[in-house]
């Protein structure tokens, strides 16, 4: 019997110890995760890369989903709680900014010396694109944060798509400049009730990339104001003559009814309630977006890509912003609450492949959201019809879409079918149309703990006034006499600091 009882005890010590280094082989890391809409649920989170890639390297994920509209208070909150409020780590851009990241790097772990330890993948991706690794460090020549470089990507952002049935009703052509422009959007707020040249949830952000752009204000997307101007030199766009003279032009659209009478006051979901109407169709004459179906769904039939007009210089300008849209940083970041740094950056090294990267933007092979096919080919499948969704709705649905670790060779690409109908095979369709447009814009450049203070505290009240005074210019008129005066109170809110700012983070980014 004591034999007995001894073998049984040594049994479950082996048992004991086998199942430690079970568990030690195959960790559980927790990883937060910031979606745009809970619309899409998480069944991202099951996909068959992912199980695959956790089989690959015996890593289990806990995921822990936030949704955007609230995670700006939930993650202030979690910062100011301390390094024993975070997760293992961050998944995705729009989880963590540099200002969550650069003043709080006691909570994060260095990867600079990690990724040549553990990222054979990401480590040969730097030495092909040295470019992508500059974005990814910080002014004193760290790295804290994972890259990405999104695939099948266009020059151009979003588009002009104009109401072809509208022109065709009235008997007009698609117009070629400005004033042209200017014309058509009156024509089309007179020509039945309810109808406006142009419908949209104003912001000067937005509006200085799409309404605006004939005069060449074009800001970075990152929501600074910084352009780049016909000289090549970086300036704040909403201090500068061709801005005053967009807003005048703006404003006379305004007074005409070209606008609709609650472009600032509306909402993106009263918006897409009007240009989403299908039984009544479509209630503005022009949309700017990413395609049209993504903005318009049943009523994109109805419109059509309008190259761009031509300003007051004889210039034609498109949103374009490459190193904002296509490429970025802070896609996947550790905090020190993490047990084992190496073994999660081997986990996120599976996703730099060509492969992996084609299904963490389109959906896994494994769910039959794409076709591998024996020609070495892989098709983008479209949902079946009675899914009720599009193909942008699929991708960003069952797969991480824009957000997190990737990147995808040139050569490859040319490997990927797309469908013509939707999503990125019609957006390459209507980038051709303005390409040779695209020109440079303020990049996304880094700056030091110092600079983001400093830019916290002057960029709140700067962008709130001049938000204020585009909406009251636009609205009311009177840019002109108004002028200096706005000039002058932004000098007294610290603009010439701030733009120091931006210009010596730019000059460090281009290597001055």
């Amino acid at each position: 019997m004591k034999k007995f009882l001894s073998l049984i005890l040594a049994l479950c010590l082996i048992m004991s110890i086998s199942a430690v280094a079970l568990a030690e082989e195959n960790p559980t890391f927790t990883v937060a995760i910031v979606r745009w809409t809970e619309v899409w649920g998480t069944d991202f989170t099951e996909t068959a890369l992912l199980k695959e890639i956790g089989e690959a390297t015996g890593v289990n994920i806990e995921w822990q989903p936030y949704w955007n509209g609230s995670w700006g208070d939930q993650k202030a909150l979690m910062l100011a709680s301390g390094l024993s409020a975070l997760p293992d780590a961050f998944f995705g851009s729009i989880s963590l900014t540099d200002a969550d990241i650069i003043p709080n790097l006691d909570y994060f772990v260095d990867l600079t010396d990690l990724i040549p330890e553990y990222m054979p993948n990401l480590t040969a991706i730097f030495e092909k694109d040295p470019d992508l690794k500059a974005l990814c460090t910080d002014a004193d020549g760290r790295i804290y944060t994972l890259p990405k470089k999104l695939p099948m990507r266009p020059v151009t952002a979003n588009e002009l798509y104009i109401n072809k049935v509208w022109l065709d009703e009235l008997g007009l052509d698609l117009p070629t400049t400005y004033t042209e422009l200017a014309d058509t959007l009156v024509a089309f707020s007179n020509s039945g009730e309810g109808r406006y040249g142009y419908i949209a949830a104003s912001t000067l952000q937005n509006d200085l990339n799409n309404l605006l752009l004939p005069f060449g204000v074009q800001a970075s997307r990152a929501g600074n104001f910084m352009g780049i101007n016909a000289d090549g030199q970086p300036y704040f766009v909403p201090a500068a003559e061709n801005y005053k003279e967009a807003v005048k032009w703006a404003h006379d659209l305004y007074a005409a009814g070209a606008l609709d009478p609650e472009y600032f006051t509306q909402t993106s979901d009263m918006v897409r309630a009007k240009v989403q109407d299908t039984e009544a169709g479509s209630r503005t004459g022009i949309v700017f977006a990413w395609t049209a179906d993504s903005e318009l769904l049943g009523n994109a039939k109805d419109y059509v890509v309008l190259e761009a007009v031509a300003g007051p210089d004889g210039n034609r300008y498109v949103e374009s912003d490459p190193t904002f849209l296509n490429y970025g940083k802070n896609e996947f970041v550790i905090t020190k609450n993490c047990s084992d740094p190496g073994k999660l950056l081997t986990w996120a090294d599976q996703f730099y492949t060509d492969e992996a990267s084609l299904q963490t933007y389109y959906g896994s092979i494994g769910d039959g959201k794409i076709a591998k096919n024996d020609d070495g080919t892989y098709e983008v499948l479209l949902p079946a019809e009675d899914s009720g969704i599009n193909l942008d709705t699929s991708c960003w649905t069952f797969s991480f879409r824009d957000h997190g670790p990737k990147y995808m060779n040139e050569e490859f690409e040319s490997k990927v079918i797309l469908p013509t109908t939707e999503g990125d095979g019609i957006k390459l369709a209507d980038d051709a149309v303005n390409a040779a447009y695209v020109r440079d814009t303020f990049p996304v450049v880094a700056y030091t703990a110092e600079e983001l203070d400093e830019l916290a505290f002057l960029s709140p009240d700067i962008t709130s006034y001049a938000n204020q005074q585009y909406a009251h210019w636009v609205t009311e008129g009177g840019v002109d006499e108004e002028w200096d005066a706005y000039i002058a109170q932004l000098n007294q809110m610290g603009l010439e600091d701030l733009v120091n700012i931006h210009l010596g983070a730019y000059a460090r980014y281009i290597g001055e």
